[in-house]
């Protein structure tokens, strides 16, 4: 029944509605370190209207935005998956050059950090439902990996759908025998195409739930399956997906993902919300209150002034915000995002 109310709620076109029997599909673009946007927005629909992304037929992504999808199809916590992206951020911060530096090692750092947390059985868990989008280096034709014949290939197909040449290295990584690049520069949002396919990025465009600026520019660029708007704000969210942010940047993306999921799921009538207002991080830090944990990590105290702003500004906004018709109590900020931005593991 919710999976019917679901698909009819989830209307793309005039008279047309989502087929339950075939499900529907979440799709992540590529976006490097902005990929804390998804861990936002999956917090929303997790903690608002959880089936759709329990229910979703494929969860699909490029670059960074398999990983996360790789994270949520074989059940690592968010949260996990966000505190790796803080500290890769930081560390890369630390070097001269980032993560262009020599000694970083990007790829290698994203794939000790799967083999250690992929379970044992991930290629189980993945095959039929995760779909990774590779770009083949011979001839730049787009394939879409969903079936893994083993942990081993699951983690090789993600470092290939990961691998920006230069950014990454100048030796590709292989799969089942070929060399492939990252996905994004074929296809940076699987499935899209489909009209079940519920789009995500952290870049303004036409995607369904994507930032929603204050101004407005009618020039789209349209490239590899993404469109995005032309504007000064974008390009500066593009240059944050290369070169590492500070904790508190990546707290703001990660608020915008939840307030701009919110506003997706109000305007599809799977909750009743009012509008949110944009968080301002322009606020002096607070002195230290009574209880508060001594010597907690000087690095992350912006995020803890950010926290102890956000909380008051999205109680109100999700105050009797549960799915239609459920009841629940009023929400609270995700515990997933309040634990990864704090820095929990």
């Amino acid at each position: 029944m919710l999976d019917r109310e679901l698909g009819a709620m989830l209307d793309r076109e005039p008279g047309a509605t989502l087929d339950p029997d075939q499900g529907w599909n979440l799709s992540l673009a590529g976006c490097g370190f902005s990929s804390v946007y998804y861990l936002g927005a999956l917090s929303c629909f997790l903690d608002r209207v959880p089936q759709l992304v329990h229910g979703a037929s494929r969860i699909c992504g490029a670059s960074s935005g398999c990983l996360v999808a790789a994270a949520v199809t074989v059940g690592i916590p968010l949260h996990g998956f966000c505190a790796d992206v803080l500290d890769l951020a930081r560390t890369a911060r630390t070097r001269p050059l980032g993560v262009l530096h020599p000694a970083f090692g990007l790829l290698r750092r994203v794939r000790d950090a799967l083999l250690d947390k992929l379970p044992a059985d991930a290629h189980l868990r993945a095959s039929g439902r995760l779909c990774v989008s590779l770009t083949r280096l011979a001839d730049g034709r787009n394939l879409l990996v969903s079936q893994f014949d083993s942990r081993e290939e699951l983690v090789q197909v993600l470092l290939c759908s990961c691998f920006f040449p230069v950014y990454c290295g100048f030796v590709p990584p292989s799969y089942r025998g070929e060399l492939f690049l990252d996905g994004a520069l074929s296809n940076n949002l699987p499935l899209s195409e489909q009209r079940n396919t519920i789009t995500m990025a952290p870049f303004r465009g036409e995607s369904d739930i994507c930032p929603k600026d204050d101004s407005f520019n009618p020039v789209q660029v349209h490239c590899c399956s993404l469109s995005v708007q032309v504007s000064s704000r974008n390009l500066h969210r593009i240059c944050t997906s290369f070169l590492p942010p500070s904790v508190q940047n990546l707290a703001e993306i990660c608020h915008s993902g939840y307030v701009d999921a919110l506003r997706f799921l109000g305007a599809q009538g799977l909750i009743t919300a009012p509008l949110p207002q944009p968080l301002s991080l322009e606020q002096p830090e607070p002195d230290q209150e009574p209880g508060q944990e001594p010597g907690r990590d000087p690095d992350l105290e912006p995020v803890h002034v950010l926290l102890s702003g956000l909380k008051p500004q999205l109680e109100p906004i999700t105050a009797g915000c549960g799915p239609k018709g459920r009841g629940e109590p009023p929400g609270q900020l995700p515990e997933s995002a309040v634990c990864s931005l704090q820095g929990g593991s």
